[in-house]
């Protein structure tokens, strides 16, 4: 079976400061867009974002490895070295993480790096990389 990209559309309230995050602190590229809804690459998959003025999230969290992960969340597995790219480019930016750049489950089946952040809009983002991507689905 052919992989085909995914498509995530997200609520947010403020449209003007989540396409200014998307487009230039994670360097997402501009779709399509209307005065309430933008169209982003959001690294090989589309990403729309809607404008829902009365949006209020409602996050919660579950433990991981030691660590609060927030749910819901969204994000992508990239290779390491593109990674290792974000989470510079991201400390640069000064983000305030959920959960710093580092390696989970070390030493284990699915070892993995990883990283949350919020958006402007505290939407939960994950991103991860395998040095080994036939570890993404091991048991």
């Amino acid at each position: 079976m052919k992989v085909q990209p995914f498509h995530l559309a997200i609520p947010v309230q403020d449209l003007k400061k989540c396409r200014t995050f998307y487009r230039d602190v994670l360097n997402c590229k501009e779709g399509r867009s209307a005065e309430h809804w933008v169209d982003f690459n959001f690294f090989g998959h589309q990403l729309v974002i809607h404008q829902k003025d009365d949006f209020k999230p409602n996050r919660i969290s579950n433990p991981v490895d030691g660590h609060e992960v927030p749910v819901p969340h969204f994000g992508v597995v990239l290779s390491w070295e593109n990674w290792q790219d974000l989470a510079d480019n991201l400390n640069a930016n000064n983000t305030t993480f959920v959960i710093k750049p580092c390696i989970r489950f070390k030493g284990k089946v699915g070892e993995q790096a990883t990283m949350f952040f919020k958006d402007p809009e505290n939407n939960a983002l994950e991103f991860k990389a395998f040095k080994d991507m036939g570890q993404l689905f091991a048991k």
